[in-house]
């Protein structure tokens, strides 16, 4: 038997998602839903360009233990015009003071926070259609009034 090959990562593109307040909806039998509101951004790198369309959200779960179940729903507009459907689910996972930091906006350092998520594309046929075909995983990181992913696709 031979031994496992692991697969290859390859850059595909950056999402930054401007996003609005978070609004808390109280805890709840699975932890504390939160419903962060994403109002645009752009998409950048060698596989796609355009941007994010206002009107997507996070209903994101902040579970007792502090970490948070991303789920996050939005459309993407290629430069072409083909609309681009993405469900992005992942984990945040910090210490209080850290979550407390970027709740408050402020800028943390990278690595001190686990922010990882697997967006899942729904492209119309043709020159996007290579989204609907290939597992993706993305780093994220937050920012003041946005969240960047850095996405790879899994070769």
């Amino acid at each position: 038997m031979s031994a496992p090959v692991p697969p290859r990562l390859r850059y595909v593109f950056t999402l930054v998602a401007r996003i609005g307040a978070i609004g808390l909806g109280g805890p709840g039998p699975l932890g504390e839903r939160q419903h962060i509101p994403i109002e645009g951004g752009e998409v950048t790198g060698p596989a796609l360009q355009g941007r994010i369309r206002p009107g997507g959200s996070d209903w994101a779960l902040l579970r007792a233990d502090g970490t948070s179940v991303i789920d996050a729903r939005y459309t993407l507009e290629a430069a072409d015009g083909a609309l681009i459907y993405v469900q992005s689910r992942g984990l945040r996972v910090s210490s209080p003071e850290i979550l407390a930091l970027m709740r408050a906006g402020q800028p943390v350092d990278p690595s001190a926070v686990y922010f990882r998520a697997a967006p899942h594309f729904e492209a119309p046929d043709g020159p996007h259609g290579w989204l609907n075909h290939h597992l993706f995983v993305a780093t994220l990181e937050r920012q003041a009034t946005a969240v960047r992913l850095q996405v790879f696709q899994v070769e």
